[in-house]
């Protein structure tokens, strides 16, 4: 029998209170009253820690270079309630013992595999972030897929590093961004608004600042000896394990941020039964995605594992698909919240319009929630209280609900796509009868 884990209160020493309130996660570590860490030894005489939570089907969790189960605990805390959760801290992460050994993405796996070993799991659904998928590239080139259920991976470019003689196409593919590990900082760190470092630093998700202000007082990261394996982490080309060995259903998890989306999206075209997730901006979608919108990661996580991503399997056994979430609001363009749908006999209307440049819109109303997806051209929308809002193709406008607004369409004509959830016989709008002052 493994040996059981220890209440995590209990290994840490003290407890936590997270900076941010936020509803439906815990305010301190003491509020995730099952969360217990464990420690085991592998065959080279390495301590490793993991952290669990939860009961049923296993979910192991391996975390990208640096990263901890610290850096999971609002994940954990949300799908423990689903699943018996486990995070690996790698050596020379987390609460793991600290060595100048075994620094390779191999015996990473191997360490992974003796993990299994400890807790028995023979079968689990497994989710690899960032050098975590790496690891489980080298796990199923090493092992194969056999009793891995389903597999998860978070935003990890099949190649880091350029290999000579690459087509342009192959960098794309591979998503290669530096041809030596020493241009890998330069390229990461730039300022471009939007670079894997300023992503990682800008805290504008309070559930991230949450889980990263946990992870550096209490699990703070020792820069030495997780640099030790990022050679070796950086130089592989993984390519030919993704293109053949990987046969189970399998999520891609990226977003608009994140320069690997080209090397994701071939992913998804060599993965059979594979489902790719792009993360757009509004949602967190950068390298952090599962860490800065936890809720929505748990959601789309939760329903992939249950229901393979939407994918009937039965009639679908070599599906190829892309889902990326357009929009899920609660209120309309000009922040009003939406109250209950309209009652009565459902009729939702869609309808397709094309307007000319320049075009205006007379003031008008919605008596009923209506969505707007924007083809193609720009839009500019106003209220009779002078919010503005301004929308171009590929976003979706949510519209407002009994509020008197106009809109005027750009340089270029426009078409798009409006869903209106009305109720038998209710119109889609109404002028307005008295002016706008």
């Amino acid at each position: 029998m493994p040996a059981l884990a220890a209440p995590a209160l209990a290994v840490l020493g003290k407890d936590y209170t997270f900076p941010n309130l936020i509803e439906g996660l815990p305010a301190k570590v003491s509020g995730f009253k099952d969360l217990q860490i464990g420690f085991f030894k592998t065959s080279d005489g390495v301590k490793l820690a993991y952290w669990e939570a939860g009961s049923g089907k296993p979910l192991i969790f391996v975390p990208a270079w640096s990263a901890s189960g610290a850096n999971y605990i609002n994940v954990l805390y949300l799908l423990s309630k689903h699943y018996h959760v486990y995070v690996l801290d790698e050596r020379n992460q987390g609460l793991s013992q600290k060595v100048d050994f075994g620094n390779r993405i191999y015996r990473y796996s191997m360490d992974l595999r003796e993990f299994n070993g400890h807790i028995g799991v023979k079968s689990a659904y497994y989710c690899g972030w960032s050098m975590g998928a790496s690891i489980l590239y080298g796990y199923i080139d090493l092992f194969g897929t056999e009793g891995i259920e389903k597999l998860v991976l978070i935003d990890e470019p099949p190649s880091i590093l350029s290999r000579p003689g690459m087509t342009p196409d192959e960098r794309l593919q591979s998503g290669a961004i530096a041809d030596s590990v020493q241009g890998l900082s330069a390229v990461m760190s730039a300022h471009a608004g939007d670079s894997l470092m300023e992503r990682y630093n800008a805290m504008d998700s309070p559930p991230y600042a949450n889980s990263e202000a946990f992870a550096r007082a209490m699990v703070p990261v020792d820069t030495a000896a997780v640099n030790r394996v990022m050679y070796d982490h950086a130089s592989i080309d993984w390519r030919d394990v993704i293109r053949t060995k990987i046969n189970v259903p399998t999520a891609i998890f990226t977003g608009e941020y994140s320069a690997n989306v080209p090397s994701q999206r071939w992913m998804k075209s060599v993965i059979p039964n594979s489902t790719l997730y792009i993360y757009s901006k509004a949602e967190q979608g950068d390298h952090f995605l599962a860490f800065k919108n936890p809720f929505k990661f748990a959601n789309d996580l939760q329903s992939f594992l249950e229901s393979g991503g939407g994918v009937n399997s039965s009639q679908q056994t070599d599906s190829r698909n892309e889902i990326q979430e357009l929009m899920r609001t609660g209120a309309s363009w000009n922040a009003a919240a939406y109250g209950a749908y309209p009652q009565g006999v459902a009729e939702p209307v869609v309808v397709k319009i094309a307007m000319p440049a320049h075009q205006e819109l007379a003031w008008h109303s919605h008596p009923m929630p209506s969505f707007a997806y924007i083809l193609s051209g720009e839009i500019t929308v106003e209220d009779d209280k002078g919010s503005k809002a301004h929308f171009t193709a590929g976003q979706v406008m949510p519209e407002t609900v009994h509020t008197a607004h106009r809109a005027v369409v750009g340089d270029q004509p426009a078409t798009f796509i409006v869903f209106y959830a009305g109720t038998k016989g209710m119109p889609l709008s109404q002028p307005l009868t008295r002016p706008i002052n």
